[in-house]
């Protein structure tokens, strides 16, 4: 079952570039060089400047070959709300992750509405990050490979992400994005390389990626509301998590969560909630987890209100985050722990509503798995191993 389900995320939405639209602006003819060497960076905000005051669609054109190019941040709006960027090549980031000092962001599109990106590859060059961080100097915190900010109606399509220094694809403060048939690639070992992050941002639809990557494949951030997460693969990797949330006390919640069809592969953890241990007025309310299939998964289904990564600077109080309204259906597989569902929650604000129908998860061959239950209420339906603690 479950390398069917791969195969379905490596095939069933294979993508096939659009014909370009309206104007089409290449991006060589403004002086971008495929290379690999020379800067692109200034060519590419001119083709974005051309596309961007044409009163129709246009389409800015990215040829084969490996483009070097330093901070980029595409601004709207637009004079239309059709842009496609369409690319064969390869982004390449500086190699030096000093040369983006602390901009913490490598490609940015901002305020716009209507834009298409298809295919392409970026290439963060994260390497020489990784190693100050595993090296214990000093280090600056890295740089997010793509980022969309306070845009409407976005869609990415077929792109390829790799070995970006910190996040690989962030959405913050939009509306209507869609993101189908990505690859986002980075070690097990990457630190905070997050594959897919979504924050204060509503209907985002993510469907058909494989991720593998050195933190969350998924992260889902504060006020975040109707997201859509479907046919994706998970591991390496943090698993698909909501949170963490809670670290500051005004934060908005997260509402409307769908993830399904999901397979996780050695990853640390599978289907996650996490909140730190303080007051806050953030929420969790109405998530739905189904089909989804464990592969030697160290944490497969946790909620964890203790969150404390290295447990470094722990604030050790009762979080304010209020969990309520989960359900999980049709979760199986292998854990590699012996406790594959584990709800660690608020004593405070404890879960209410966790649902659990039809789960099998197994332990070490066939053993079956434990349940581990604090301060959480809910119900239970059909076939539950291991033992429901609810």
């Amino acid at each position: 079952m479950a390398n069917i389900l791969i195969s379905l995320l490596l095939t069933t939405f294979s993508i096939h570039l659009i014909a370009s639209v309206g104007a089409v602006y290449n991006i060589v003819d403004f002086g971008a060089k495929s290379d690999g060497q020379t800067d692109s960076a200034n060519a590419l905000l001119s083709a974005w400047n051309a596309a961007c005051q044409s009163t129709s669609p246009a389409t800015i054109y990215v040829p084969n070959g490996k483009f070097l190019v330093g901070h980029a941040t595409f601004t709207g709006p637009c004079a239309n709300n059709k842009i496609n960027v369409q690319i064969y090549g390869t982004f390449v980031a500086p190699s030096n992750y000093a040369n983006f000092g602390s901009v913490g962001e490598w490609i940015v599109f901002d305020k716009v509405v209507g834009l298409s990106v298809y295919g392409g590859t970026l290439d963060g060059s994260g390497s020489g990050l990784w190693a100050c961080k595993a090296s214990g100097g000093s280090c600056p915190d890295g740089t997010t490979s793509m980022t969309f900010r306070n845009s409407k109606d976005v869609l990415i399509s077929g792109l390829t992400s790799l070995n970006s220094e910190l996040y690989h694809i962030v959405i913050y403060n939009c509306d209507g994005v869609t993101v189908q048939s990505v690859k986002i690639n980075a070690p097990g070992n990457s630190p905070n390389t997050d594959g897919i992050h979504v924050e204060e941002s509503n209907g985002v639809t993510i469907t058909g990626a494989s991720i593998q990557t050195g933190d969350d494949c998924v992260s889902i951030g504060p006020g975040t509301t109707n997201l859509w997460i479907e046919l994706v693969s998970c591991g390496p990797g943090h698993g698909i998590s909501i949170g963490s949330l809670g670290k500051g006390y005004n934060e908005r919640g997260v509402q409307n969560v769908t993830v399904k069809t999901t397979v996780f592969t050695g990853s640390e953890n599978g289907l996650r909630i996490k909140t730190w241990g303080r007051p806050s007025d953030a929420f969790v309310q109405g998530v739905v987890f189904e089909h989804s299939v464990m592969q030697n998964v160290q944490n497969p289904i946790i909620i964890d209100q203790n969150y404390c990564p290295d447990n470094k600077g722990c604030p050790d109080q009762s979080s304010g985050v209020k969990i309520s309204q989960v359900t999980y259906t049709d979760i199986h597989g292998s854990s590699a722990s012996k406790v594959a569902v584990k709800f660690d929650c608020s004593p405070t604000n404890p879960c209410s509503g966790i649902e659990l129908q039809n789960i099998k998860l197994t332990y070490s061959g066939a053993q079956p798995a434990e349940a581990s239950c604090t301060h959480a209420t809910g119900t239970t339906a059909g076939f539950i191993i291991p033992p429901s603690c609810l």
